[in-house]
C-alpha cells in the first residue's frame, strides 16, 4: 500500500479527482500485457490445459455454439471471438454452422449496440442469440445433480455438437471466483436451476446464516462452486477459454482447456494479481468500482462494496463511487429491502430464493455493520431503502464521512474495487 496526495477515481464514464493526503492506496500488481490480444488467444489455443486442441475436437458438418458473457462485464470478447471463429473456419466449420449465445443468466436482453460491442468484427457475420432463462420452449432438462438440483439449460447450447464456453475470471463474493463454469450456470441455465445452485450459499436452517466457505477466493469446500460445477459439466462443454484482464480492460493472459482445469489456472493468476496485502484495518475506505461497465448497475457495483468493506475494521465507513446508470440491475432487487432486518430478509430468501435477493441480503449485511455512503445516480429514497446514505458527489461524501470519523482516522483508497480484494480480510 502506497501513500498518495491526489488520486483519480473512475465513476461511470467520468473520472473524479480529489486530494487525499496521508491516505494509502490499494492497487493490483499488474504487469503490462505480454503480447497483443490475438497473440495471447492463439497461444492459449495452441496449448490447452487438460484437453486436446480445438482442431482435434471439432469436425466439418458439426454445429458449434460459443457461449460468451453479456455487456455487464468486460471480457475481451471482441478480441477472442474472431480468433475462435477463425480457428473453427480453419477446421472446416463454416460461419453458418457457428452460433454465439450470450450468457445472460437472469440479466436483461442486450441491445444491438451491445451485441456489436460483444462480437466486434463478427457482428452481422455470425448469428448471435440472447439466452432467456424463462423461455420454457427453448430450455431442455438434463436431469438432476447429486444434490438434487434439476438442471435445465438453453436448448441451442444443449443440442449443439460442440460447446465452447468463454468469459473472464475475477473474484466472486460467494462462488469464490467468476468465470469458468459460471458461463454455463447461471449463464445459460433456467431461472430455477440458477436459483437452486446458488441456494447452496446458506448454512442448514438450524444453523442459519451464510456458509463460511461460500466466500471470496474460496473454491475448495465451497458449496456454491461445487453445485455450479456439477451442473455445468452436465452440458459436456468441449473447451473453455477465459481471459484475465487488467483494471483498464487490457488482456493480460488467456487460459484455455478443460472446463475446471483451465478455470483453476486463471483463478490462480487472478489471486496473484488482485489479492492485495493490507497491514491493518482502515477507518475509512474510498472505493471506486473501476468505472463503466463495473458500475453499470448496483448489482454489479456490489462486488466493489463487498471487496471494499474487507479493508475496514468493525463499524468503519466506506464511500462507494458507483454511477449505476442502469439502476439496480433487476426489477425486483429493491423489493427485498421491504423485509426489514437481516433475520426477516434471510427467512424470506430461504423460502423464495432469488439471486438478486442474495445480493440484497449481502448488501444489507454490510450496511448494518458499516457506514455506507453511496455516490450514484440512484435517488436518496432508494439509497436510504438499502440502509445507506446518499451523497451528491465525492466532495460531499468526504465531508459527510469526516463528521463521523475519529481523530487520526486511517484512510485507504481502492481505485478498482470491482477487482482488488484486500487480503487477508480485516
Amino acid at each position: 500500500m502506497t501513500a498518495v496526495a491526489e488520486i483519480s477515481l473512475k465513476y461511470g464514464r467520468d473520472t473524479l479527482r480529489c486530494d487525499l493526503s496521508h491516505a494509502g492506496v490499494l492497487t493490483a500488481r499488474v504487469p503490462p500485457p505480454p503480447a497483443e490480444p490475438a497473440e495471447l488467444v492463439q497461444a492459449a489455443l495452441e496449448q490447452p490445459i487438460g484437453c486436446p486442441p480445438l482442431q482435434e475436437i471439432v469436425r466439418p458438418g458439426e454445429r458449434v455454439v460459443i457461449v460468451t458473457s453479456d455487456i455487464t462485464r468486460n471480457t475481451g470478447s471482441e478480441h477472442y471471438l474472431p480468433v475462435l471463429v477463425g480457428r473453427l473456419n480453419e477446421s472446416g466449420v463454416p460461419d453458418e454452422d457457428i452460433s454465439i449465445v450470450v450468457a445472460l443468466g437472469i440479466h436483461r436482453p442486450q441491445t444491438e449496440a451491445e451485441h456489436r460491442k460483444i462480437l466486434g468484427p463478427l457482428f452481422g457475420r455470425v448469428s448471435v442469440w440472447d439466452h432467456d432463462c424463462d423461455d420454457s420452449a427453448n430450455l431442455i432438462g438434463l436431469g438432476s445433480t447429486t444434490g438434487g438440483v434439476e438442471v435445465a439449460v438453453n436448448r441451442r447450447v444443449a443440442e449443439a455438437d460442440r460447446v465452447i464456453v468463454t468469459g473472464t475470471v475475477g473474484f466472486h463474493y460467494f462462488a469464490g471466483f467468476g468465470g469458468g463454469r459460471k458461463g454455463l450456470v447461471p449463464g445459460v441455465a433456467s431461472r430455477a436451476t440458477c436459483m437452486a445452485t446458488h441456494y447452496a450459499v446458506f448454512n442448514p436452517p438450524e444453523v442459519g446464516g451464510k456458509h463460511p466457505l461460500a466466500a471470496t477466493g474460496v473454491l475448495v469446500g465451497n458449496p456454491v462452486h461445487e453445485a455450479i460445477l456439477e451442473a455445468a459439466r452436465m452440458m459436456r462443454p468441449d473447451l473453455l477459454l477465459n481471459t484475465v484482464l487488467s483494471p483498464t480492460g487490457q488482456m493480460l493472459a488467456v487460459r484455455c482447456g478443460e472446463l475446471h482445469e483451465a478455470h483453476l489456472a486463471a483463478c490462480e493468476m487472478v489471486a496473484r494479481l488482485y489479492a492485495v496485502p493490507l497491514d491493518q484495518p482502515a477507518d475509512l475506505a474510498i472505493v471506486s468500482c473501476g468505472g463503466h461497465p463495473k458500475d453499470i448497475n448496483f448489482i454489479q457495483s456490489h462486488k466493489a462494496l463487498d471487496n471494499g468493506v474487507r479493508a475496514l475494521g468493525p463499524g468503519g465507513t466506506i464511500i462507494l463511487l458507483a454511477a449505476c446508470p442502469d439502476g439496480f440491475g433487476h426489477s425486483t432487487f429493491l423489493d427485498w429491502f421491504r423485509h426489514t432486518g437481516l433475520d426477516n430478509l434471510e427467512a424470506h430468501l430461504r423460502s423464495h430464493y432469488e439471486i438478486n435477493g442474495q445480493t440484497a441480503y449481502s448488501t444489507l449485511m454490510k450496511a448494518k455493520t458499516h457506514r455506507v455512503i453511496l455516490v450514484s445516480e440512484l435517488s436518496a429514497e432508494h439509497t436510504q431503502a438499502m440502509a445507506m446514505e446518499k451523497a451528491d458527489d465525492l466532495d460531499s461524501a468526504l465531508e459527510m464521512a469526516r463528521q463521523g470519523l475519529p481523530a487520526g482516522a486511517r484512510t485507504v483508497v481502492i481505485p478498482d474495487g470491482g477487482s482488488v480484494v484486500p487480503w487477508p480480510p480485516a
